[in-house]
């Protein structure tokens, strides 16, 4: 019985059991080489993909360059906002906190709400709060609500030079102005934390923290002085409510270096808070995008060809000079619309001898169109464009109108036009150029807004404007002397400034529309330059719209002009004719 026993085969049950018994150490044996292989052989690979995974990349803001004044104040500045962000995941209670944060914030509870229930880790609520607003949050105490250091835009002076800074967004890009034009420049490079968290976005303590400081962007020096910035606004401020006008613009020019000190347009906005803010004023930098017709400041421009190139003298004659003058055959007797053949002198008159002495004091439209024609159409045209004029100027300053010239030989009239600041458009930073030559002895220079680009500890990259001859020293001296009689006893009357002489030139046009123009809407200018012998400063003011007792350049542009000038001369110090 025993050895029967010892030799019995395996039964069919022994044989499943030692298969079964394989099979599961055969798993185990697979299970054990691939917890090896990516233990042991891929350890660094899983690693370095589950610390990936719990990473969490935050970029960090650059801090904005400064925009200063020729001065040295600040004109744009950036400080530490404070941004409220939330986790939705760590939310005990949406609608509790969307109730609470929504007293502080001032914002519709059900929008931050709808924040607060979305399927995301990091949410923002609201960005760079005021240090007072952002400690009402913090004082809250709520889960899953946090807070972070975010750089922030301010502009200390206000709406003050506005059109020329522009604004930044909420992500501190550049959206207009100077902060739209060097944005680049401005903005510097961003940096980065990268921290550690867990799945529910929490950080984990003793985990990874890393930050890569971000790079802050450069500074820029503008060649604006704030203080004759704010005479030219104060000044266009006033004009805006005793004329009753649409719009002011001044724009004041070292006509020696091109650098412009004020330039503004009103109305204007605080770049602090737009909101209600329409685009028409937003991006209505006047002063650079506008054009107009200038009328008689054009004619400045017209007799300084003639006596470069020994067409006249001041004492010469224009004979017989007529009150109207018919430059297209039947237009005068067809119509008496001054732009289409037939144009006429502000005051009637017999026909008269007129010096082009004469004829600059008295702006005669005639007696200049008479000069014009000793001109001829290419060479008027070729002196208008040296003076800078149908084309852009080069300022440093995005969507700068460039005008037109509209001297065509074809067009029977547009020669005769364009004599007298018809058939011309031209933008009031381009009259203060071309002005700016006359006053800088015969030399145009690019106006700019930036002096100077500071990086760092390196050294300022200066601005060095570019700059050509339009007409002799002599002619500028004389076309000096005769725009100084303008403001002495001519129409620029209301120009003149106790202790200097004053040389400039008025400008009345009618405003030119789609449609053609309007009638009922004057455009009044006055360009001119003080002291008138050796020129400091070149001042445009065009005034849109005034009411009939301003009407034109000489009641409404002229005065705004001398109390700019003034303040500007006295403020940089200009010693007065007298010494």
């Amino acid at each position: 019985m025993a050895g029967r026993s010892k030799g019995r085969r395996l039964g069919l049950s022994d044989a499943r059991l030692l298969a079964i018994g394989g099979l599961l150490l055969f798993a185990w044996l697979g299970a054990g080489a691939r917890l090896f292989y990516v233990q042991v052989v891929e350890s660094d690979r899983w690693a370095a993909e589950s610390l990936e995974q719990r990473l969490t990349r935050k970029e960090l803001a650059a801090r904005r360059g400064t925009i200063f004044d020729t001065r040295g104040r600040e004109m744009a500045v950036t400080i530490d906002g404070t941004t409220i962000y939330a986790n939705p995941k760590q939310i005990e209670s949406p609608e509790v906190a969307a109730r609470l944060l929504g007293a502080v914030l001032d914002r519709p509870t059900s929008a931050i709400l709808e924040r607060l229930r979305e399927d995301s880790t990091f949410v923002y609520l609201a960005r760079q709060l005021e240090f007072d607003q952002a400690e009402e949050v913090r004082a809250l105490d709520l889960t899953g609500i946090y807070t972070l250091s975010e750089p922030k835009r301010v502009y200390p002076a206000g709406a003050l030079a506005s059109h020329i800074l522009g604004w930044v967004d909420i992500d501190n890009q550049g959206k207009e102005g100077l902060e739209y034009r060097f944005d680049e420049v401005l903005r510097g490079s961003p940096g980065a934390a990268i921290v550690e968290t867990d799945p529910s976005g929490r950080i984990i303590p003793q985990g990874r923290y890393q930050v890569e400081p971000a790079d802050p962007g450069d500074d820029l020096v503008t060649t604006i002085d704030l203080d004759v910035q704010f005479a030219a606004e104060r000044a266009c401020s006033e004009i805006l409510t005793d004329a009753e006008a649409q719009r002011c613009t001044a724009v004041v020019l070292d006509p020696e270096d091109g650098a412009v000190v004020a330039l503004t347009t009103l109305p204007d906005f605080d770049p602090n808070d737009r909101e209600g803010v329409g685009d028409e004023v937003l991006f209505g930098n006047f002063a650079i995008r506008g054009t107009f017709e200038p009328g008689s400041t054009l004619k400045t421009m017209t007799i300084a060809a003639a006596l470069e190139d020994g067409l006249v003298k001041p004492s010469s004659v224009i004979p017989d000079v007529p009150a109207r003058y018919e430059v297209v055959e039947g237009a005068c007797e067809s119509r008496t619309d001054d732009l289409f053949g037939c144009f006429g002198d502000p005051e009637y008159h017999v026909p008269e001898d007129m010096t082009v002495e004469e004829i600059v004091t008295r702006s005669s439209n005639v007696g200049t169109i008479l000069v014009g024609e000793r001109v001829g159409t290419a060479r008027l045209r070729r002196f208008l464009e040296r003076f800078g004029l149908g084309q852009p100027t080069g300022i440093e300053y995005a969507g700068e109108a460039a005008g037109s010239v509209n001297v065509d030989p074809t067009c029977g009239s547009c020669t005769a036009s364009a004599s007298i600041g018809y058939s011309v458009s031209v933008s009031p930073l381009q009259m203060a150029a071309a002005y700016g030559a006359i006053a800088n002895d015969g030399m145009w220079v690019e106006p700019h807004l930036v002096d100077q680009v500071v990086s760092g500890d390196e050294a300022p990259t200066t601005v060095h404007p570019g700059r050509h001859r339009v007409v002799s020293a002599a002619t500028a001296r004389t076309m000096r002397h005769m725009l100084q009689l303008v403001v002495e006893k001519g129409t620029g009357l209301r120009a003149a400034i106790p202790g200097y002489a004053v040389a400039g030139k008025t400008g009345t046009s009618e405003q030119l529309e789609d449609t053609g123009y309007n009638r009922r809407v004057n455009v009044a200018s006055f360009v001119g330059m003080a002291p008138a012998d050796d020129p400091a400063l070149v001042v445009a003011v065009v005034v849109e719209g005034p009411s009939y007792a301003f009407r034109s350049g000489g009641l409404s542009a002229a005065p705004v002009f001398a109390e700019v000038m003034e303040k500007a001369l006295h403020h940089l110090g200009v010693p007065s004719d007298g010494g």
